[in-house]
Formats: C-alpha cells, sequence, structure tokens
C-alpha cells in the first residue's frame, strides 16, 4: 500500500521533495452539495483553459480572504478526482500591515495538510513612503506584491501560480478598462508573464461570488479583513460592481450572457486594425472569411426574445409588449 505524508508530519523543505505520487489524496474536510458543484465548475474551467498539467507544482496564492480559501479547496479536492498528478504550495505574503493577525493563516493551514510558507515581506513601508496621503494603495501594493510572489514562486520550483479571481472579478475588469481605460481588456483564466518565466492561473474564472460566500459561510473559514492598510477603497471598482450587482437583480440572467461574451469575440465587427485587417476588404475579396459579411448584424431569435422581456421587466404596464400566441395557448387549457 502507498504510504501518504501529510504537512504536519514533515517539514516543508522535506514535503515539497517529496515525489508526487506520494502526495496527499484525500481531503480533511467533507465536500457539502454546494461544495461539489463548485468543484466541478472549477473542475470545467482548469479544463477548458488547460490550467494545470501532470507533474505541476501549483504555488497557491493564500491572502486570508474567502475567494483565495475557496480556491484551496476546490484544488485540494480537484486533486482527489483528476486524472493527472499535481501538487500544492500554499503562500501567504505578510507584507507588515498593521495589525495583521499573523497567526491566523499558519493555524488554519496546519489543518488542511497542504505544505505551506509564510513570505514576510514589508511592503506596507514601502508604499506609506512612496505614495501621497489620501492615494489609494492597491495599484503599487499589488505591483510590490506581484513581483515577490514572482520570486518566490521560482525559488520553489513551481510551475503554476494560481490566483483567487473569480468571475464577477472579472467582470468588473472588463468594464473599468472599457469606462475609464479606453479597452476591451479583461483578466485572463491564464496568462503568461511579460518575463515569459511564469504562468498564472485563475481556477475560480467561472465561479460566481455568490457562491464563494455561500460556500465560506458554510465552511466557516478565518477571514482576515483586507482593509488593514487603512487604504482608501477602490472607488471605481466599486461602483462597477454596484452596477453590475444591481443588473443581475433587474435582469436576471444578464450577467451570464455578457461573461459568455468575454468568450465569444469577433474582432472582424470591432475597430482594432491591429486585430483584423480591415483594409484588405473589397467587394471582390472580402478578406478573412471570420469577417461574416452583414450577415453578422442580423439579430436571432433567442437575442429578441431576451431584449423582450427586459423591455417588459422595466416598461409600464401601458407600453409593455404582449404575446398573443401565449395568452391564447392559455386561453384554451
Amino acid at each position: 500500500m502507498e504510504n501518504t505524508l501529510s504537512a504536519s508530519e514533515v517539514s516543508f523543505d522535506d514535503a515539497i521533495s517529496l515525489p508526487i505520487s506520494r502526495k496527499p489524496r484525500t481531503l480533511p474536510f467533507s465536500l457539502s452539495r454546494d461544495g461539489k458543484r463548485l468543484r466541478n465548475v472549477v473542475g470545467a474551467a482548469v479544463t477548458d483553459f488547460g490550467m494545470i498539467a501532470e507533474g505541476d507544482r501549483i504555488m497557491v496564492c493564500l491572502s486570508g480572504g474567502k475567494d483565495s480559501y475557496t480556491m484551496l479547496d476546490m484544488l485540494q479536492a480537484l486533486q482527489v478526482v483528476a486524472p493527472v498528478n499535481f501538487e500544492l504550495i500554499a503562500i501567504n505574503l505578510d507584507q507588515k500591515q498593521p495589525d495583521f493577525p499573523a497567526h491566523v493563516l499558519p493555524q488554519y493551514l496546519e489543518t488542511t495538510g497542504v505544505p505551506f510558507k509564510i513570505v514576510e515581506q514589508d511592503t506596507y513601508s514601502i508604499v506609506k513612503r512612496v505614495l501621497e496621503e489620501g492615494k489609494t494603495m492597491c495599484s503599487l501594493c499589488s505591483r510590490l506584491r506581484r513581483g515577490i510572489l514572482y520570486r518566490t514562486a521560482k525559488e520553489l520550483g513551481c510551475t503554476k501560480i494560481a490566483l483567487g479571481h473569480h468571475r464577477d472579478d472579472m467582470l468588473e475588469t472588463f468594464f473599468l478598462n472599457m469606462f475609464y481605460g479606453g479597452k476591451l481588456k479583461s483578466m485572463p483564466p491564464k496568462l503568461v508573464s511579460d518575463n515569459g518565466e511564469h504562468v498564472v492561473i485563475r481556477p475560480l474564472a467561472y465561479v460566481r461570488e455568490k457562491d464563494i460566500i455561500k460556500y465560506s459561510n458554510e465552511r466557516n473559514f478565518p477571514i482576515i479583513p483586507c482593509n488593514l492598510c487603512g487604504s482608501q477603497p477602490n472607488l471605481q471598482r466599486a461602483v462597477i460592481g454596484r452596477m453590475l450587482e444591481d443588473w443581475d437583480k433587474k435582469f436576471p440572467g444578464r450577467i451570464e450572457t455578457m461573461f459568455r461574451s468575454l468568450q465569444n469575440v469577433v474582432p472582424s465587427h470591432l475597430a482594432d486594425s491591429k486585430l483584423f485587417d480591415f483594409a484588405s476588404i473589397d467587394a471582390t475579396a472580402r478578406g478573412d472569411w471570420e469577417s461574416l459579411g452583414d450577415t453578422a448584424f442580423d439579430v436571432d431569435s433567442e437575442i429578441e426574445a431576451k431584449m423582450r422581456a427586459e423591455q417588459n421587466a422595466t416598461a409600464p404596464p401601458s407600453v409593455q409588449t404582449v404575446s398573443f400566441s401565449a395568452q391564447r395557448s392559455a386561453a384554451t387549457t
């Protein structure tokens, strides 16, 4: 019978040097029905975007928030059922923020069976020294943190870096870039760092934040607040978040439709000549077949039905459209 070792039985250095086949293959917690559904959603994203391969050593970045705790749970759950072998190393960056509860994550991680490392780096003092009073710290802090995490991944021989951004984060970023940056750009589920040395994955790319909140409450994670630095909140992101939340309440299904649009891009019907060769199109040579011609402007019946439903939901009764076929059907029953 194959021996298994938990993180509490070996040192960190010994744990990460073990063959992958000897890594823990059982969960230290029970998956509820919601947990299994989340695992399947995460598994779909991992598969669709080729996030994990045989022999990967994945550095799981933990902040102490609901998203990263959930991500670690889901990756552990996938270890048990995945057709490939991979290992996890949990990392937390202690940035020396005032009142940061440094004991919380080590105590929790001891119960997970996952080797972990706490990286101590005083970026808080650097940010406070460089930024003007009242300015948000998030952007500079994020850049400093990214550099430290990349360096740590290289030192540990990690092939992937897992971040806890979810579907709502990706949509918020898309609208932030559109409204404030003039770009059609979001958070990719998988990317290569600028220096070409690191692959970053976002296993929660398909997961809704409200499902993470529900799962986190169920698991009763020891949440560390994200405002310990005293920085002003990202007001622009907060505005976008409220906008999406409002849309989700008024128009159920709109968020799902918007996210699908990130996966169905038609460059020939935007206006970026770097992505599509508009200059080569003429009456005899339409250019790339993906241009689709003017048929791309046609709206199919499914989209028209959704548009009418949204109009009915927001319009006063006197101007709402009515489906007579539905009325006749109801009258005859």
